[in-house]
């Protein structure tokens, strides 16, 4: 059988659009608080930034150099194109339907109003005046477009309002951007039962005969830009990354349009002034019927902290090594943790100890994304300041986190550590720590691998599985792996781990087809696997023969998957599954059957091209018994969810479970806590 016809594969792209759309559904399911509806609102309008940015701008390059090849979906980048604006339209319409039929009413309903400037009155129109006069005024810039100052470079993703001017009774265009200074809503005073908002816009949208004093407005209208912000330079040329990437990063404000949002019911002349100005064409032009950007009311929601029924019940972390000897622990035994669930502290509490014992020598870590004020990276500084040798590979190239990575990767360099700025054409993507401690003993080596990011804020809200041992086979591989990273040795020959981009794609390869073998010869085949995107074409064909020989194949995939499952005679064997709910799923878990011998492994790498051949990621088997009874019992949850979980039809759309009960981000965060008793 061939399984490589087209229609056996949904495009990546129009896949990550439907994922999306099931992040928007969060925000009317009447099972999320209010405030978390907004933060699921917040997010879909960030998530498409992002989209944009990079996805939509990528297939514009191809186009725009020629490439027509299409995809294994069987769509040209052209067509991509098109159903992609379709898919978006539909899904902007849907986004500003849900905030202004739902979310609106129901503000309304906690006395929490938001207000345009017309609808204000007496007291409060006169804050709004003396605030405008006071704070915002001063701020301000207006641009005029004439023949001595031409059409300005407007900032990506940053909110305009496009002013039509009668000038000497001559039409005119200007544009004055909003400052990012002051707050997007801000409060208006009232009683001490309501709580009155209005965003800034409204604010200044009323006040454009001040900034154009002797001139006569005609008409406005909000927009905001959306480009290019993917970096292209040729990494093998660079001389210096460091720099090069900086000075990339500064670009990236002004990559080319991609989009234009402008707000429904603008004038004619102002909507083709700008697609004209910016070069859009009709299918990048978006109206939102409201506010532009909505990405705006993630931090509105965090002014409701004294309504705390409003959102999600609290879920402190579970801390069950508190005040413990890390070294001491894991001497004694393998450990995992389980974030959001069970707190991020045990790595900080590695590092801190490691930082100032005299019997560490060594450190070295690999960093990828990291919070603004890193405990982590603040704990190797002091590490190094105490005499140890820190080497820490600083991944400059993680999108959209350069600026944070080189502001750090600087501050460890000048605390005396040996910083590594990933390597040529590579990202280093794999999460791992490595000390190396002087004992009685002997030299020992304390080991932490993951499968999220060294970050102490994303571990509030991401799921990730955290692993800690100094077994010696982990140990030979991981110095090993450290060695190639850092210096000129050739690729280590592991014995445990599993790394991209040398050995994943094999490793993959091998135990699907051993699956295979054994369900051909009448055993049990059965694979399960949890991941944030399943997009490599190798891998989903072969778990199509998989499906036809018979093993059962249960996918849990977060957001991109481009397997069909459930197709007669192709994946009837296969179930796929996507949790969205309170925290983000963000494990990597894949096990074996194995002929009743199980295999578990965890890591960093989603099945894609990029994480099996062009990223440095690993993998790393969990083989004590305690601890994969641990994965079993997280799997179990995971797939009997019903509550946050869809699952996919064959023809790739996604549904609600019936009953809607089980939450299986509740019953860990219940399963941890009551461990803890």
């Amino acid at each position: 059988m061939k399984f490589d016809n087209p229609k056996n594969y949904i495009n990546r792209d129009i896949s990550w659009l439907d994922f999306n759309q099931r992040v928007m559904d969060e925000a009317s399911d009447e099972s999320n608080p209010l405030m978390e509806k907004l933060k699921f609102l917040s997010i879909t309008s960030s998530n498409l930034d992002e989209f944009f940015m990079v996805r939509v701008a990528g297939i514009k390059e191809q186009i725009k150099a020629g490439f027509q090849t299409s995809d294994h979906a069987g769509m040209s980048p052209s067509e991509q194109l098109s159903r992609i604006s379709d898919k978006t339209h539909d899904l902007i319409n849907q986004l500003y339907s849900v905030y202004n039929k739902q979310i609106i009413g129901e503000l309304e309903s906690q006395s929490i109003l938001i207000k345009n400037y017309d609808q204000l009155e007496g007291k409060q129109k006169n804050y709004i005046d003396e605030y405008f006069e006071d704070i915002i005024f001063p701020v301000l810039t207006p641009l005029a477009i004439d023949l001595s100052r031409p059409f300005p470079l407007l900032a990506n993703k940053s909110v305009y309002i496009a002013v039509n001017l009668s000038v000497n009774n001559e039409e005119k265009f200007a544009f004055v951007q909003l400052p990012s200074v002051f707050p997007r809503i801000i409060r208006i005073p009232e009683g001490l039962d309501k709580y009155s908002y209005i965003f800034s816009e409204q604010i200044v949208s009323q006040n454009l005969d001040k900034l154009f004093s002797g001139n006569k407005v005609i008409s406005y209208t909000l927009f905001r830009i959306t480009r290019n912000a993917d970096l292209l330079f040729d990494e093998e040329d660079a001389d210096d990354l460091l720099f090069e990437i900086e000075k990339q990063v500064r670009q990236r404000k002004w990559g080319n349009p991609v989009r234009l949002e402008v707000q429904k019911g603008c004038k004619n002349n102002i909507k083709t002034f700008l697609t004209n100005s910016f070069e859009i064409e009709k299918e990048d032009l978006y109206f939102c019927d409201g506010p532009i950007d909505l990405s705006c009311l993630m931090s509105f929601t965090g002014l409701f902290t004294s309504k705390p029924l409003l959102s999600f019940p609290a879920q402190p972390p579970v801390d069950f090594f508190r005040n413990s000897n890390m070294f001491k622990l894991i001497a004694e035994k393998d450990l995992l943790i389980h974030f959001p669930y069970q707190s991020f502290n045990p790595i900080l509490s590695l590092l801190e100890q490691a930082s100032s014992d005299p019997q560490v020598l060594a450190i070295k870590q690999t960093l990828y994304r990291i919070s603004n004020d890193s405990p982590i990276v603040k704990m190797l500084i002091n590490a190094s300041k105490n005499g140890k040798q820190v080497t820490v590979l600083v991944e400059l190239k993680a999108r959209f986190d350069e600026e944070n990575n080189i502001s750090w990767a600087k501050k460890l360099e000048n605390a005396g550590c040996h910083v590594i700025y990933g390597l040529p054409n590579l990202k280093i993507h794999s999460k791992m720590l490595l000390i190396i401690r002087k004992e009685q003993s002997g030299i020992n080596r304390y080991m932490h691998f993951a499968t999220g990011n060294y970050n102490d804020k994303t571990a509030k809200l991401y799921t990730d599985l955290s692993y800690f041992t100094c077994r010696e086979d982990f140990a030979s591989d991981i110095c090993s792996l450290f060695n190639y990273l850092t210096g000129y040795t050739e690729k280590p020959v592991m014995k445990k781990l599993v790394t991209s981009p040398s050995y994943s794609r094999n490793f993959f390869i091998a135990k699907i087809n051993n699956e295979i073998k054994n369900a051909s010869s009448g055993l049990k085949g059965h694979i399960k696997a949890v991941m944030n995107s399943l997009v490599d074409t190798e891998t989903i064909e072969l778990l199509y023969k998989a499906s036809c020989a018979g093993v059962k194949i249960d996918l849990l995939v977060r957001g991109i998957c481009c397997l069909k499952p459930g197709v007669k005679n192709l994946s009837e064997n296969i179930s796929v599954r996507s949790i969205v709910g309170r925290y983000l799923e963000h494990c990597r878990i894949y096990y074996f059957f194995n002929n009743d011998n199980p295999l578990y492994y965890l890591g960093s790498a989603d099945l894609m091209p990029r994480n099996l051949d062009r990223r440095v990621e690993v993998l790393f088997p969990v083989e004590d018994k305690s601890l994969t009874d641990k994965l079993n019992t997280i799997l179990e949850f995971q797939f009997n969810d019903t509550s946050k979980a869809r699952f996919m039809k064959s023809d790739g759309t996604y549904s609600y479970y019936k009953d809607r009960k089980h939450n299986s981000q509740n019953q860990l965060y219940d399963y941890y806590t009551n461990q803890d008793k």
